[in-house]
């Protein structure tokens, strides 16, 4: 008896720009710090299951890209937006069509995935990616670092489909702290790389290097994130930024701030007890001296 053919979803409506809008373009709400008036955005929430995934396939081979394809023609609410054969034409696709969810492949020539991970620096919409790899030690290793899953070749259509099942419920912020922690995970293949730090301005995440970051400072519930020309307000807590840069030249030198020993243009004693600490952008912080102690024998002044 021949075998019944999977029937194929009804046609998604097109999304409007409502829809998109209230996805990934957050409600947000005034309030003034500092005499500036910031944009503070509320809780991002998973995606809505009603609306279509924008989805790029991006693999070398054209008979795996045709594979992926077919299958997620059978996953409701899926749109595959566009398909790449190399990194470099991933991340302009990227760009083109601001995909939700990325499949892709771990090994491919031209630019890697690796490569796309490190060249994904910010925007109101950076993808959930998904690793495609045959190699199931290159897939756990990349699951680990940060990839919301991965799917080991061949892949079955039920496989598939939890895979997609997971990029639905992740938030917009849950994808950019994964991706962050995947270009960490990329930098470390060619020698120790800096770490990677979410900040936000308006709807746009950017993807910061610890070594362009000269201090957080925490206001009440915002942490700021102090760059040599700008600020962004950081998506996690100075306590849980504090224990992932444990490692590097951060430290605390109050309550509520750590700074960046590599950025200390100054020290100047205000008292017997207070130094005042002078940043390379002019920014000032002061400091106890048990505090600023630990600075000094990181500068060896």
């Amino acid at each position: 008896m021949p075998t019944k053919r999977r029937q194929h979803p009804d046609p998604v409506p097109a999304r409007q720009p409502s829809q998109i809008a209230d996805r990934f373009f957050l409600p947000a709400r005034e309030k003034v710090v500092l005499g500036f008036k910031v944009l503070m955005l509320k809780e991002s929430k998973p995606w809505d299951s009603s609306m279509s995934l924008k989805t790029l396939i991006v693999d070398d081979e054209p008979i795996a890209r045709k594979i992926l394809r077919e299958e997620l023609e059978l996953v409701a609410e899926v749109e595959v937006v566009a398909e790449a054969d190399n990194g470099s034409r991933a991340l302009e696709e990227i760009a083109r069509h601001q995909p939700d969810l990325v499949l892709l492949d771990l090994q491919m020539p031209v630019m890697g995935a690796l490569d796309v991970f490190r060249n994904l620096k910010h925007g109101t919409r950076l993808p959930v990616i998904v690793i495609v790899t045959a190699y199931d030690q290159f897939a756990l290793q990349a699951f680990e670092a940060g990839a919301i899953d991965y799917l080991l070749k061949p892949v079955g259509h039920e496989r598939l489909a939890q895979a997609v099942e997971r990029a639905r419920r992740l938030t917009p912020r849950d994808a950019v702290e994964k991706l962050a922690r995947l270009q960490e995970i990329g930098e470390t293949v060619t020698g120790p790389g800096p770490r990677r730090i979410v900040g936000r301005v308006g709807e746009e995440f950017f993807l910061l290097s610890a070594d362009e970051i000269y201090a957080f400072q925490a206001e009440g519930d915002i942490v700021w994130i102090i760059t040599a020309e700008r600020k962004y307000e950081a998506t996690q807590t100075l306590k849980v930024l504090e224990d992932r840069l444990k490692t590097t030249g951060f430290r605390r030198i109050h309550r509520n701030a750590l700074v960046n020993v590599d950025h200390v243009r100054k020290m100047s004693a205000l008292t017997s007890q207070r130094w005042l600490i002078t940043l390379g952008n002019g920014r000032e912080f002061i400091a106890s001296k048990r505090q600023a102690r630990s600075v000094r024998q990181i500068l060896q002044w």
